[in-house]
């Protein structure tokens, strides 16, 4: 049975609450990733940050960058996925929730993202594409 851990993208580098959305901005740029998770100083994940929320919550709305945190983006609870759940599980989770990159954990500790692209690698086109159109219905 294909796992989170087996098709997740492991390393995934965070970005800490307390630095601002201008120093997240520039580490997407050099990882070249559209969104990074964002840890507290207990090394706990606290949500997820990406370009979207960059440009609609900051640069739209007139905040200056250099002056927002991450955590200060952070919204509620991070939807996660455990590093042992199966792929049906993965698949459940992203169409419940709408998501299109879920945080590994392996018990509180981050160890890799599953995002959209890994789950169209690893599993059936069928698979895939129901999710694509359950998470494009929002």
């Amino acid at each position: 049975m294909t796992k989170a851990r087996d098709i997740m993208t492991a390393d995934a580098t965070c970005i800490g609450a307390q630095e601002t959305v201008l120093d997240a901005a520039k580490k997407m740029a050099e990882l070249k990733v559209g969104s990074l998770p964002i840890c507290g100083t207990d090394e706990k994940l606290k949500g997820m940050l990406t370009d979207r929320d960059i440009v609609v919550n900051v640069l739209a709305a007139g905040k200056d960058p250099e002056r927002v945190t991450a955590g200060e983006l952070a919204q509620g609870e991070a939807v996660t996925i455990g590093a042992d759940d199966s792929a049906e599980e993965i698949l459940r989770t992203m169409g419940d929730h709408q998501v299109r990159r879920l945080p590994v954990i392996d018990g509180h500790t981050l160890v890799g993202i599953v995002a959209l692209a890994d789950v169209a690698r690893a599993l059936p086109d069928t698979k895939v594409g129901d999710l694509l159109g359950t998470i494009s219905q929002h």
